[in-house]
């Protein structure tokens, strides 16, 4: 399919299967029908996709870097009509695929600095695709930790690649739930609040953060107060788009459109935005 058509018309992709993560939240793996073994496009951390669900609509969803090079995933939550059809749909069923597109995240900009994660909930889903691209450089990068919250244990995201980032060199890992259930032994806490205690790096470190609005808040203050820089913080911005490819200004905000000049921004110019977050 030419660079023209990909913007426009959808590719279509066959589900080869479907992994439940938590409640109301799946990742689909899916491989292109027409591509030569099924290759997806060479794309950047951080960049997304419009999916398409036939007989439903359309959606923007996050498209990560996949370590098998004939299929792609996408994480996607159940919350509204298009991802409620999304969800319905069984191995074998297809999908339209756009894209990809957008400015994904500056690794090129931030090679030699530390970088922190801070994620609450399913936050950890765009946030996931950069901190893979990371662990595959690390000796690019200086120290790497990630700060996770979630309101309880069934609530944390990627199970499966926690148990890997515990153990794994040159990584910092630091999970916490909002409030202490039977059985866990593990920090508990809103997730800002492990920042200070944590004695983390400030001089030459870049923060990418990603959750609901209070959390996002919250975050941001403590990032601020312990001395990293607005220019230093990163974080996406979710805005609905239709489109994907800046023609229908449904996602501008102010003189920017997140669908071509995001979804990823620092912090500084989302505040120049005006964005309420």
């Amino acid at each position: 399919m030419s660079e023209i058509n990909n913007l426009t018309i959808p590719e279509i992709a066959t589900i080869e299967e479907i992994k439940d993560e938590i409640v109301e939240v799946k990742t689909f793996y899916l491989k292109f029908d027409a591509r030569p073994n099924g290759e997806p496009p060479a794309i950047k951390s951080g960049q997304f996709v419009m999916c398409t669900v036939f007989g439903a609509g359309e959606f923007a969803v996050s498209l990560p870097p996949s370590p098998q090079k004939d299929r792609f995933h996408l994480t996607v939550r159940r919350v509204g009509k298009v991802t409620n059809a999304l969800h319905e749909l069984k191995v074998g069923d297809k999908v339209g695929i756009r894209g990809p597109f957008g400015n994904g995240f500056p690794f090129e900009e931030i090679k030699g600095k530390n970088i922190i994660y801070v994620a609450g909930g399913i936050g950890l889903i765009p946030l996931r695709s950069s901190i893979m691209h990371v662990m595959q450089n690390k000796d690019k990068f200086g120290r790497i930790l990630l700060f996770l919250g979630a309101r309880t244990p069934k609530e944390l995201m990627y199970e499966y690649n926690l148990k890997e980032w515990k153990t794994a060199p040159g990584f910092e890992t630091h999970i916490t739930i909002d409030n202490p259930v039977p059985g866990w032994d593990g920090e508990v806490g809103f997730v800002h609040t492990m920042l200070k205690k944590k004695n983390i790096p400030v001089k030459d470190t870049v923060a990418f953060v990603c959750g609901p609005p209070m959390m996002f808040n919250a975050v941001i203050k403590e990032l601020t107060e312990l001395g990293i820089g607005e220019e230093n913080i990163i974080s996406t911005l979710e805005r609905h788009m239709k489109c994907g490819i800046g023609k229908c200004q449904h996602c501008a905000i102010g003189r920017t459109l997140v669908c071509t000049d995001g979804p990823v921004y620092t912090f500084r110019q989302i505040k120049t935005l005006g964005e309420q977050i």
